[in-house]
């Protein structure tokens, strides 16, 4: 048939060919050109890009230090102010940042002292002294401790002292002497008063058993209270 192209070749379904393509075929795609009028490659572009962020913010920086702190658990401003030296935040910046918080109560010590006492005291069983020690080493100041500190009375640590005695007796072995000693021990870890831990023990013992209750007798609270230097704790583990 004649006025109709066969359907190989350059037939009509074929794409036209562009200018200065003489048999048709595509050209190579060509990259960016930089400045220079070489080639940008994918790589070279991206690290362009990296080059062109302008510098972090160092307060920007410094309040994500502390919100990825916060986020672990609260902290006292000592504590954030020494995690923002550690990342190298200048100290006009950390202050800036610290006082912002202070004024909006992202930070509180006060609050976070009295939050730590009662949670210490109650899941450790930890005394005011053993307390006091740990929010110094946290950066609470002094009068902040105290005030959160004077919501633990006395009553409350002799209870929670015969409490924690009276589990422990549960799996003492021993005789009642070398119980005795290793008890006022634990409870002179967690901060304890001489006092209050000999009287807790003693208490304890009495009600446990007749030779015990026996030994318990014949301790002096007072007398041994007085001469704690002479009261060398046991700390083998009570088992």
């Amino acid at each position: 048939m004649t006025g109709r192209r066969a359907r190989t070749g350059r037939g009509w379904d074929a794409s036209p060919p562009r200018a200065g393509d003489a048999d048709g075929s595509p050209r190579p795609r060509r990259g960016r050109r930089g400045s220079s009028g070489g080639a940008i490659t994918p790589e070279a572009g991206a690290e362009v890009a990296r080059g062109s962020e302008a510098p972090r913010d160092e307060a920007e920086l410094a309040r994500e230090i502390c919100l990825r702190q916060l986020a672990v658990r609260p902290r006292t401003r000592a504590e954030l102010a020494a995690a923002l030296a550690k990342r190298g935040i200048s100290e006009e910046v950390s202050a800036g940042v610290l006082d912002r918080y202070d004024e909006v109560g992202i930070i509180d010590d006060a609050a976070f002292a009295r939050a730590w006492v009662s949670s210490r005291h109650a899941g450790r069983g930890l005394a005011r002294r053993a307390l006091a020690n740990e929010l110094r080493r946290r950066g609470v100041d002094g009068e902040v401790a105290s005030e959160a500190l004077d919501e633990l009375d006395e009553e409350t640590e002799a209870e929670t002292a015969r409490a924690l005695v009276d589990r422990k007796l549960r799996t003492a072995r021993g005789e009642p002497d070398a119980v005795f000693r290793r008890l006022v021990g634990m409870l002179a870890r967690k901060g304890y008063p001489p006092g209050v831990a000999i009287r807790a023990v003693k208490d304890a013992l009495a009600a446990q058993s007749a030779e015990a209750a026996e030994f318990a007798d014949g301790i002096d609270a007072d007398a041994l209270a007085d001469a704690e230097g002479d009261l060398t704790p046991d700390t083998r583990p009570l088992d």
